[in-house]
């Protein structure tokens, strides 16, 4: 605790969440309770499914593999503490635990992004170049694509969170938010945030402006090569293997854009927390389900492990 005394008389703060209306208190739990069991269902799910399914070991998957391991952990960093919210009177967590909420929530959000330009970019491979396919994306290359996934995810939540550490937080320690955010942090400091201000800028113009550049340009030339394709059922063929992928990455990148390209004065604190419920709760919970509902590989390979899951109860029945 050495850090909370030299740089803040804050040894804890009180999330405010969602809502103070006692009504919608217990409604909202048990909502918000049923979207994380879907989301811890449906990612943990699809991650077991690929790690199973052979015909699944391919680098498109293996990138999926990794969105949902990222979808299940930062909606656990966030959640179970939300739902704490709605059920005790002062939703109360250390600095130290505040700031760990800060470096994960920020490690796997920016990770996320990053993960998506990996993945628009496996597809511009395997539409435009199908005939080097296998070596342009082979195994060493999606380990190197998945390092640098993570690494920019670490790097940006020590930007910010080394940033937010050296702030001294004073007599006021109620965060207007669900969880630990940079933005809410930044209004309860008493000392100057120009630096922090300055670091956001920077990193998150790095972290959502580089993944959304590689994702349109990745998708121009996909759809350069889709219309130069002759037959419909080719195009259609193409267009169906990135349906999926356009979906999660509209989702995702729309709400962040929703929540922090609108002015203050049209979208203010109280209701900026409402908005990033989407991305930080609803987005896990539908990615799961976009990839299993519209993509055949994932209904075939589910439809075979259910079938050698009812074999093997059969056989152990006799």
């Amino acid at each position: 605790m050495r850090m909370v005394a030299e740089n803040s008389s804050v040894t804890e703060f009180i999330l405010t969440g969602l809502t103070n209306q006692p009504g919608l208190q217990i409604p909202l739990f048990f909502l918000f309770l049923g979207f994380y069991v879907v989301t811890v269902v449906g990612n943990l799910g699809l991650i077991t499914l690929i790690g199973l399914d052979s015909h699944l070991h391919t680098p498109m998957y293996f990138f999926l593999f990794n969105l949902s391991f990222i979808d299940f952990c930062y909606s656990t960093v966030i959640t179970p503490k939300m739902l704490m919210s709605f059920v005790s009177k002062k939703n109360i967590i250390a600095y130290t635990g505040c700031m760990t909420q800060l470096f994960f929530f920020l490690f796997f959000v920016v990770s996320e992004s990053f993960i998506l330009s990996a993945m628009a970019y496996d597809r511009y491979v395997a539409i435009c170049s199908p005939l080097v396919y296998r070596v342009a994306m082979s195994p060493r290359v999606c380990l190197l694509l998945l390092l640098g996934v993570y690494v920019m995810g670490f790097a940006g939540a020590m930007a910010h969170t080394m940033c937010m550490v050296r702030l001294t937080f004073c007599a006021n320690n109620r965060v207007d938010h669900y969880m630990c955010d940079i933005l809410p942090l930044l209004e309860l400091s008493c000392t100057s945030t120009h630096v922090n201000v300055l670091v956001v800028f920077v990193v998150v113009g790095m972290d959502i402006g580089v993944p959304t550049v590689a994702i349109f340009v990745s998708y121009a030339l996909i759809l350069s090569s889709i219309l130069h394709i002759h037959s419909t059922e080719g195009r259609f063929k193409a267009f169906s293997t990135c349906s999926s992928h356009i979906i999660a990455v509209s989702l995702f990148f729309g709400s962040g854009a929703f929540m922090y390209l609108k002015p203050s004065s049209l979208l203010p604190m109280n209701q900026g927390k409402v908005s990033s419920l989407f991305y930080t709760i609803v987005v896990p919970m539908l990615n799961p389900l976009i990839y299993s509902l519209r993509n055949k590989d994932v209904k075939v390979a589910l439809k075979k492990t259910m079938s050698k899951r009812k074999f093997t109860l059969l056989r152990k029945g006799q």
